[in-house]
């Protein structure tokens, strides 16, 4: 049978060019992934950047740590804690002490993110001076970069300064730099430290004050100093996501492909079956087919994917979604999981064909017409329909127990996998009567099609499914992130009944001066919240923390509406909590144990509780437990009889240039309407790449691997009388009937995905706004649709250049060569 395969695989090489380019793809892609992850996982740590020169650097308390009967639990603060005066003090005594501050400044024509630094902590970076000299008065500054020149005065919100020196940039930070003093007075809170001093001598000073970092820890009193570690979680999940869904569409091609080659050649079996081959002898050279395949593709896509993972790791790099020094790493594994997985896929997806082939019976090599008179296998029928009510169980489950779990992005990229599966599997149940609606129009052309297309539902199928598939990928992932915008956008404008609402110039909050003159504006009513969070311990063993807002009942009441399940907005006090269904105690009148954003423990009151919605129901608490929490918002309503221009003028007044910024209702909710993030936008648009590239593959295939067997029916068509013209309209028509079934089958499958998307909303008393994504939808089906036309009309007008009676008059199956049977 050996030889048997290796002459089939020669004979037909145009049917299994389909699936090699498919395995090679998958094999290249799972490649690159497998790199990228391998690449992720050995990531070295980020050197210190600001402190590189200091010998030790004190922290003040950024996370809070809390024992439990299982370990330690710690989270991060929300407001780490400034280092104790006691403690600086102390250090005092040891060595040289050089305190750090770190506050933002706003200035015109200035870079985003300006952060202003005493001028002594420049040496720890450390900054050369480029030009100029260093700032001696109150005054006088010093800049990174080129942006301003010595001489230049600057108007800041700290107010008017001239630049006496500019520092070569280090890459990490925009800076200016203020005499000690200034610095002290406009940030007087100490954020950290470096000490010139023994670092054991300095913990003994320090003690549970705070941190002590030295060497490569040092990077912890950077800014951000665990970007690098969410970036590479980040590409984790995006890598995972899109190997999964390689190894999923490329057996689904593999698998098709086989499926409806082992269905064009019945006869050909069965011609072997009658010259005494035994059904396992056809199952194995099936499964041989399968297993050359595999073997020459594997290679292949190794090689490839070992060309695309540098040039994948640079595009990231370049795009902002990896650390500046990510890189592929020398990794062995990644190419053995990828040829291996490629074998496995290769094998798997002849695994149902080869079982069919083995039934075939020798009778069947007396057929003259190919019909499909049971276009789905009982194996078929049995995976189908496990795979649905797998689908709809799962489903079931997460509605009554966790709905809140059907929002996360794993989940709703991940669980449309079983229903997309389902409906491929079953689609054969419903393509013909769904094909002869699509062509009930009486005309010639459209009975040719009816007939053509129910005759031959596994083509029809053949052709259709990766159409499900796309559609119904593209329906599912972009209408779950559009549904969960709109419901979140929705939450918002409901609650936000404010006629302003005023921001900082920066996300650090207002200062004293301006938060100050825009509380006087006349004829306001103004509510002050501020961001913090608050941690909670639930089960003894589970450290939560929620998000959470600082402000006082009255004005909060008259401002917003929060969405409450019970309790009541005016009862919040110093003493009380205001909390969300998520929690696990929200009972209004229990108390619970908390520890505040700066990690002071407190037992409060829970004096309201709202529903779960989006998950951007935070916690609600007042002012003074929200100890270092910077007003960052103000919801603003005109006093009864007061005129809202008015208002509105007086407030951009009162923010003064650059201070904040004054948002209408309508302003401020275009401006925070949810968007997807760059990497969850990045993922979804390279699952449906590699679905739409294989979804290509796939019709490319099915319909050149149907061409040869249509060659007779094209030219009894021409010998009735048909026109080269009219045949091909014929086969365009057929294959954008094929294309459209798919597409409506896929829109079926991506309703039914977002109407559990909507149940759960409803669930959690979130709006239940169901978005479907007509545009990507439109777009899929129509670069479907194109593929489909060129692939089906190309090799039929090729096969219409020879003479009609030619392919009429062949009806003996010849043999070919090592005795397989071709047409």
């Amino acid at each position: 049978m050996l030889s048997v395969t290796l002459h089939t695989l020669r004979a037909r090489w145009a049917t299994f060019t389909g699936s090699f380019v498919a395995l090679c793809l998958g094999v290249a892609l799972l490649t690159v992934t497998g790199l990228a992850l391998a690449s992720t996982l050995s990531a070295p740590e980020r050197a210190p950047e600001r402190f590189a020169a200091a010998p030790v650097v004190v922290k003040g308390q950024d996370t809070l740590r809390v024992p439990t009967p299982i370990g330690v639990r710690a989270s991060r603060l929300a407001h780490p804690r400034p280092v104790p005066a006691a403690t600086v003090a102390r250090l005092r005594t040891l060595g040289p002490v050089v305190e750090d501050r770190s506050f933002p400044v706003r200035a015109p024509g200035a870079p985003a993110g300006l952060v202003g630094h005493p001028w002594s902590t420049a040496a720890f970076a450390p900054y050369d001076l480029a030009a100029g000299r260093a700032p001696r008065t109150a005054d006088e500054v010093a800049v990174t970069g080129d942006w301003a020149h010595p001489g230049q005065r600057l108007r800041t919100d700290a107010g008017t300064v001239r630049v006496v020196g500019t520092l070569t940039p280090r890459g990490f930070e925009n800076a200016v730099f203020f005499t000690d003093t200034r610095a002290a007075r406009l940030h007087p809170v100490t954020d950290q430290l470096a000490v010139t001093a023994d670092p054991a001598s300095v913990r003994a000073a320090v003690g549970d004050s705070a941190r002590v970092l030295t060497g490569t820890a040092r990077r912890l009193a950077d800014a951000g100093p665990d970007r690098d570690r969410e970036a590479l979680t980040a590409m984790n999940a995006l890598f995972g996501t899109a190997g999964g869904v390689t190894a999923f569409v490329s057996v689904f091609v593999v698998a098709s492909t086989f499926a409806f080659a082992v269905a064009q050649r019945r006869r050909e079996f069965a011609l072997l079956r009658t010259a005494g081959a035994s059904p396992g002898q056809l199952r194995r050279a099936v499964l041989a087919e399968a297993l050359a395949v595999g073997v020459l593709a594997s290679p292949a896509g190794c090689a490839l994917g070992s060309y695309g993972a540098p040039l994948l790791a640079a595009r990231l790099v370049e795009a902002g979604l990896a650390p500046a020094w990510f890189t592929i790493g020398e990794h062995t594994w990644p190419y053995h999981a990828a040829f291996w997985t490629g074998l496995l896929v290769a094998l798997c997806g002849a695994i149902a064909a080869s079982w069919r082939a083995g039934r075939t019976a020798p009778a069947e090599a007396l057929r003259e017409a190919v019909v499909d008179s049971r276009p789905l296998t009982p194996g078929r029928l049995v995976c189908g329909t496990v795979l649905l009510l797998t689908a709809a169980a799962t489903l079931a489950l997460s509605l009554t127990t966790d709905p809140g779990d059907l929002l996360h992005r794993k989940t709703y990229i991940s669980r449309p996998m079983l229903l997309i599966t389902a409906a491929a599997l079953l689609a054969p149940l419903v393509l013909r009567p769904l094909t002869r609606l699509l062509t009930c129009l009486p005309s010639a052309l459209g009975t040719l099609v009816r007939e053509n297309t129910a005759t031959a539902v596994r083509r029809t199928a053949a052709l259709a499914a990766p159409v499900l598939v796309t559609v119904a990928l593209a329906g599912s992932l972009l209408g779950a992130t559009a549904t969960l915008n709109r419901a979140k956008s929705t939450e918002t404008s409901e609650r936000t009944t404010a006629a302003f609402v005023v921001t900082p110039a920066t996300g650090q909050g207002f200062d004293a001066a301006t938060l100050d003159r825009l509380r006087a504006v006349p004829g306001a009513r103004i509510s002050a919240t501020s961001s913090t969070a608050v941690h909670v311990l639930e089960d003894e063993v589970a450290l939560i923390r929620s998000e959470a807002r600082a402000a006082t009942a009255r004005d909060l009441a008259a401002t917003i509406r929060l969405p409450l399940s019970a309790g009541r907005v005016s009862d919040l006090d110093d003493d009380s909590v205001i909390v969300n269904e998520e929690w696990q105690r929200h009972r209004v009148g229990d108390r619970v144990r908390i520890w505040l954003g700066d990690g002071t423990p407190r037992t409060l009151r829970i004096a309201a509780v709202m529903p779960t919605g989006t998950g951007g129901n935070g916690v609600y608490v007042t002012p003074r437990n929200a100890p270092g929490a910077t007003v960052d918002r103000l919801d603003v309503a005109p006093e009864h009889g007061t005129a809202p221009a008015a208002v509105a003028t007086a407030l951009r007044e009162a923010a003064g240039p650059g201070g904040a910024r004054v948002h209408s209702r309508e302003a401020w909710l275009r401006a925070t309407k949810p968007d997807t993030n760059r990497t969850t936008r990045l993922g979804v648009l390279l699952v449906l790449g590699i679905a739409l590239i294989y979804t290509g593959i796939s019709v490319a295939n099915t319909t050149v691997m149907a061409a040869s067997d249509r060659a007779r029916d094209l030219a009894v068509l021409r010998l009735a009388g048909a026109t080269r013209r009219q045949v091909l309209r014929l086969t365009a028509a057929e294959a954008l009937t094929a294309v459209t079934a798919g597409a409506l089958l896929g829109l079926l499958v991506t309703g039914v995905n977002l109407a559990g998307m909507g149940a759960a909303l409803a669930l959690l008393s979130a709006p239940p706004t169901v978005t479907l994504p007509w545009q990507a939808l439109g777009a899929t089906a129509g670069v479907c649709a194109l593929l489909a036309v060129v692939c089906a009309t190309v090799p039929a007008a090729l096969a219409l250049r020879r003479r009609p009676a030619e392919p009429a008059g062949m009806r003996a199956q010849r043999p070919g060569p090592g005795g397989s049977i071709s047409s």
